[in-house]
């Protein structure tokens, strides 16, 4: 009886243990980098050749290098990791299915304006549970890329991409276009490993402090 009664104890106590140290331990949050275009998509491509499914690939590599040997790591992935091409309700399930708590949709754009530069931040049209905090979260990832790489900063816009679109109801979700290709610039800047360093820099520090 009492070798019984001490084994209960034993299991009372470890019980207990596992509930403290549950306790102790901070759930981390669940970040979805979505890395746009992929495979036979190439996205944008600017005037030195370089596409934007290349140049977002190599920013999220990089967030993920990063964040990795950060002293608080966070919990990301990525909706795709090579150059394939995932189709947008794929990624959108994805991030359903892995209850996210930000979506971050990476490109980078292009005009027929060779002058045109500077970087943009779209939220949802459609107004979701998680909208406002979307729109906070743009702006400091907005005003970390402004001040960090010197990057001009076209806004915070809503528009209706079916990415965010379909995330906004179930956690804050962001597109970030990251400079125009088309300009020689902005092209010639995302092309250089050590500038994609502070980009994916800049985007994690916002993502980690958010």
């Amino acid at each position: 009886m009492k070798k019984v009664f001490k084994n209960v104890s034993f299991v009372i106590l470890l019980l207990k243990m596992c509930f403290i140290f549950g306790q102790e331990i901070p759930i981390q949050k669940i970040i979805v980098i979505d890395v746009g275009h992929g495979g036979k998509d190439s996205g944008a491509v600017g005037i030195n050749g370089i596409q934007e499914k290349d140049v977002v690939l190599n920013i999220a590599n990089e967030i993920l290098r990063l964040n990795k040997w950060s002293k608080n790591p966070i919990d990301i992935y990525l909706t795709r990791y090579s150059d394939t091409l995932i189709s947008l309700s794929d990624r959108i399930k994805m991030a359903k299915a892995l209850k996210t708590d930000l979506f971050v949709s990476l490109h980078s754009n292009h005009s027929d304006d060779p002058n045109a530069r500077g970087i943009e931040i779209y939220t949802s049209k459609k107004q979701g549970e998680f909208s406002k905090e979307s729109v906070l979260i743009g702006y400091q990832i907005e005003k970390a890329l402004c001040k960090t790489i010197g990057y001009e900063s076209r806004g915070v816009k809503f528009t209706n991409f079916q990415v965010i679109r379909g995330t906004v109801d179930f956690c804050p979700s962001l597109l970030l276009e990251l400079g125009f290709l088309s300009n020689k610039d902005e092209g010639n800047f995302i092309s250089n490993d050590e500038n994609i360093h502070f980009v994916a820099l800049s985007i994690l520090q916002s993502i980690q402090n958010h």
